[in-house]
């Protein structure tokens, strides 16, 4: 009987693979299969019949695979939401329709027809369903029939009615031979899971949320003209399954170990070319994700915008935009107490966001901190809080190194902080960049209690003034400014008490930098010199260079050693007298500020040229700043001193020399330069030289100082 049967069954797979080579021209088959789809409208949730579905064919594995591990547990915690009333509504309408395809399944799989006559005959019937619901079906018709031959390999030896009926389908015999089976098992497997995987794949894109993504989207619009292959394939596939099942049931496993290898091979061709499809539709089931972040996050920075136009109650509203807005967590960490808290502790406060990245240079920190607890000792007119917001690259890899650094620095800040910079969404950090103009290096960006942004940057009021700056409004930094005049205090207060107390004795004072040597020693010996025999108190001290620190240090000690002046031994304070220079000028420059227009401004931006071009010195009799120049005019005009010292007294020392100093030939003075690093946020599209007014040119320069990290190391 097993040969006369197995005779046709070799003509069967002989027939099927003649038929697909005539089946090659892949678009003409697709439109014969378009030709069947005419659905009515009707909207079917096949998501909950699919997860039984998967669940039964994940279950029917004849080994267990891990890789359906996971499948079985989700469905498992499923059980519930299948006694749902809708649910069974559902089953109760596809029921006729899944046992219809099961039983046109099962027949021509049986009868030996060709597969693709099949697969036409099932979309057919299934002609006014939506694709993934046709699919969805067909597997469902499929899961019954699979389900039931492994449901019986699984309970026949406990079961005396499983037993009897396994033994019709030659499930034992089966089962005995299953080593020498195991390729094609193996094959089957692959092949469903194929299946089920592009099935996920195809009803992920009909649950794509609507709202972000419309059916004219470019990514969707590609997906859905590969979506009727994809399922033509996966139910060709469902009808090579079964025939596979129908084969060992009704022609035994002899039949079975002949055409193993051609069956085996079947099966692998139609995964293949499956797998294929479905890294296609992955490929843009991404790029429709990509799409709708970039809507969320389109609409998430439309409503930063705003909110901050807008009038808020309190400040929440755009504390949680900014940092998180769920309740599931607490995504601040107070520096006080290292616990974490709710966003409310900031309600109807003045809050500083120090915004930053992981890289927050040490000096700045430990500054910023003794400001922040000098001021809490006056909290109760000082009421505000800080906010440490970092921000970091979210398409790089957040590696346990990068853990560690955040953790580092977050640990040495006594102010709140957010828990971790996952917290910090995309459109947040492009909200931050663009119209905070953060550009990786510190800013303090200042909230009222109303939420209303009040500074767009204080961090510059902080290391000029500190928490006198306080509330850090705009409004304050423009009568701060009304009450300051350019004098040294301006230059050094808070820096170093020494020189303030030489300023209340009326002393006159010279402060000068830069890195050469030989200039270092000719201007505070002639400096001296002069001063000697102009009988004048004078102090001098060496203040360095913004940049070149560990030249700065190397001059620092020879001019100690050779007792030339008064140096600052603590290159922090270096470091401090320079970056509150700069402050000046970007917040002058912030309030809009010109050199044509304000004095002060002139002055700050000839020192911070000057220090970009050698040598220079500031000379001051007491708070009077009567000489800001260049090593290139300084020195020349302590060298003449006789030109000018009969002036001396009638005029005064400070005079006279202010006066023959400013009518020094201008070719004399160097080129003013500034630079601005890329880090900083707000870069002026132009300037105005502060020696002779005209527009600057604007350049494009690359820098490296080469010891910032050695000079980090020493402090």
């Amino acid at each position: 009987m097993a040969s006369r049967i197995a005779a046709p069954s070799l003509q069967q797979l002989i027939r099927g693979e003649r038929s697909m080579i005539k089946m090659s021209d892949e678009n003409a088959m697709m439109k014969q299969i378009y030709a069947t789809h005419t659905p009515d409208g009707r909207e079917v949730d096949v998501k909950p019949l699919f997860q039984l579905v998967e669940d039964i064919l994940s279950r029917s594995s004849p080994a267990v695979d891990p890789l359906f591990l996971t499948a079985q547990t989700r469905v498992e915690t499923w059980d519930d939401k299948t006694q749902q009333a809708s649910f069974i509504a559902m089953l109760e309408a596809l029921s006729f329709t899944i046992d219809r395809v099961a039983c046109e399944i099962t027949y021509k799989s049986s009868s030996g027809e060709d597969a693709h006559a099949t697969t036409v005959s099932i979309f057919n019937q299934l002609a006014s369903f939506p694709w993934e619901a046709k699919l969805v079906i067909t597997l469902a018709a499929f899961a019954l029939s699979y389900g039931e031959f492994w449901l019986l390999a699984q309970i026949y030896s406990s079961n005396q009615l499983a037993k009897s009926v396994a033994t019709l389908k030659q499930v034992p015999v089966i089962l005995e031979h299953s080593a020498s089976l195991k390729p094609r098992f193996d094959a089957l497997n692959n092949l469903i899971r194929a299946m089920t995987d592009v099935t996920k794949c195809i009803i992920e894109f009909k649950g794509l949320p609507s709202v972000y993504i419309s059916h004219d989207a470019a990514p969707l619009v590609t997906a859905m003209a590969h979506i009727p292959t994809a399922v033509y394939w996966t139910i060709r596939a469902v009808i090579a399954c079964a025939s596979q099942i129908s084969n060992l049931s009704s022609l035994g496993h002899e039949h079975a170990l002949m055409s193993s290898t051609n069956e085996t091979w079947e099966l692998s061709t139609l995964a293949h070319k499956i797998k294929n499809i479905l890294d296609l539709l992955n490929k843009q089931l991404a790029l429709c994700y990509q799409y709708i972040e970039e809507k969320k996050n389109l609409e998430t920075y439309q409503m930063l915008l705003n909110l901050l136009e807008g009038v808020q109650i309190d400040n929440m509203k755009i504390l949680k935009a900014l940092i998180y807005a769920k309740e599931d967590l607490q995504p601040l960490l107070d520096g006080s107490t290292k616990r974490r808290v709710n966003l409310d502790v900031l309600r109807r406060k003045n809050v500083l966001l120090l915004i930053s990245s992981l890289d927050f240079p040490r000096d700045e920190l430990s500054i910023l901190e003794q400001i922040y607890n000098e001021s809490r000792v006056h909290a109760s007119r000082m009421d505000y809080d800080i906010v440490w917001i970092p921000i970091v690259d979210r398409f790089a890899q957040w590696t346990d190194s990068l853990q560690n650094q955040f953790e580092t620095l977050q640990a040495t800040m006594p102010w709140y902080s957010v828990y971790s910079p996952s917290l910090i969404e995309k459109p947040v950090i492009r909200f931050i960049r663009e119209v905070w103009h953060f550009r990786n290096k510190p800013i303090l960006v200042v909230l009222d209690p109303q939420g209303k942004v009040v500074s767009p940057n204080a961090i510059h009021m902080m290391w000029i003034w500190g928490s006198t700056a306080f509330p850090f409004t705009s409004l304050r930094e423009e009568a701060l400014w009304r009450e300051e005049t350019w004098k040294l205090e301006l230059l050094v207060d808070g820096i170093d008490p020494t020189i303030l107390s030489w300023i209340k004795e009326g002393k006159y004072i010279y402060l000068y930098g830069g890195t050469d040597m030989e200039w270092i020693r000719k201007f505070t010996t002639t400096a001296r010199a002069i001063a000697s025999t102009a009988r004048i108190p004078l102090e001098m001290v060496y203040v360095g260079k913004s940049t070149k620190r560990e030249q700065v240090r190397k001059c620092t000690t020879a001019i100690t050693a050779e007792k030339l002046s008064y140096c600052w031994q603590d290159l922090a304070m270096v470091w401090f007298f320079w970056t509150r220079l700069e402050s000046m000028m970007f917040s002058k420059i912030q309030l809009g500020s010109t050199v044509d227009v304000d004095p002060m401004l002139r002055e700050i931006k000839k020192l911070l040229s000057y220090d970009k071009e050698g040598g220079w010195a500031v000379l001051s009799k007491g708070s009077f700043v009567f000489v800001n120049g260049h090593s290139s005019s300084v020195l020349p005009t302590f060298n003449e001193y006789d030109a000018w010292k009969e002036y001396v007294p009638s005029k005064g020392f400070d005079i006279a020399c202010y006066d023959y100093h400013n009518n020094l030939r201008p070719e004399v003075r160097p080129c003013c330069r500034f630079e601005f690093s890329s880090t900083v946020g707000r870069i002026p599209d132009t300037m105005k030289c502060p020696e002779c007014l005209r527009n600057m040119e604007k350049y494009m320069s690359f820098l490296c100082c080469h010891d910032e990290s050695t000079f980090n190391a020493l402090i």
